[in-house]
């Protein structure tokens, strides 16, 4: 079947244009998808979510414009990056707290005297509980200073600030 004819079907809401269309392409759209989210589920997700929005927006498609593949793939680019830049995407991404780590430094056996070489142990618990919680959401769970600011219910200067100073001192504690 010709593509222009089978994308004018698409446009006026033919559902079988929309399956073989589909079948054309969700694999390429899929591994652009999964290049940027890499994760199997919210590929299929949002795989499914692009071929929707064109589905709705299909009559903003012009052939003047470009080829309907590289629309999709915008489409779809576009989604993954929405996605990425989501909050929930964030939130599955955050690191370990740093309780975990804290816990794993009191406990001799799991370090050997070349995992704490720098004397890691001493610094963490040297540092004072403001430091800890600017350093924990800063740096072990992700978080954005906004976040952060937000999290401490804390102005975003002063999480700057004590960020900033916490470093140092660190640094003070490392001779850098």
């Amino acid at each position: 079947m010709n593509q222009e004819l089978l994308i004018l079907q698409f446009q006026q809401k033919d559902v079988k244009a929309y399956e073989k269309l589909y079948n054309l392409y969700c694999n390429s759209i899929s591994g652009v998808v999964n290049n940027i989210v890499k994760n199997d589920d919210v590929t299929q997700e949002i795989t499914q979510d692009v071929f929707i929005k064109a589905w709705n927006k299909a009559d903003s498609y012009s052939a003047k414009k470009g080829r309907f593949f590289t629309w999709l793939l915008n489409i779809a680019r576009n989604a993954a990056i929405d996605y990425t830049r989501s909050k929930k995407f964030k939130q599955s991404k955050q690191n370990l707290n740093s309780d975990f780590f804290v816990d794993i430094l009191e406990s001799s056996s799991s370090l050997d005297n070349s995992t704490n070489a720098i004397g890691l142990k001493k610094f963490v618990t040297k540092l004072g509980d403001k430091c800890k919680a600017v350093i924990e959401l800063l740096y072990f769970k992700g978080f954005t200073q906004k976040e952060a600011s937000e999290e401490l219910k804390m102005p975003l200067g002063t999480i700057k600030t004590r960020n900033r100073s916490c470093i140092g001192e660190l640094r003070t504690m490392l001779d850098v």
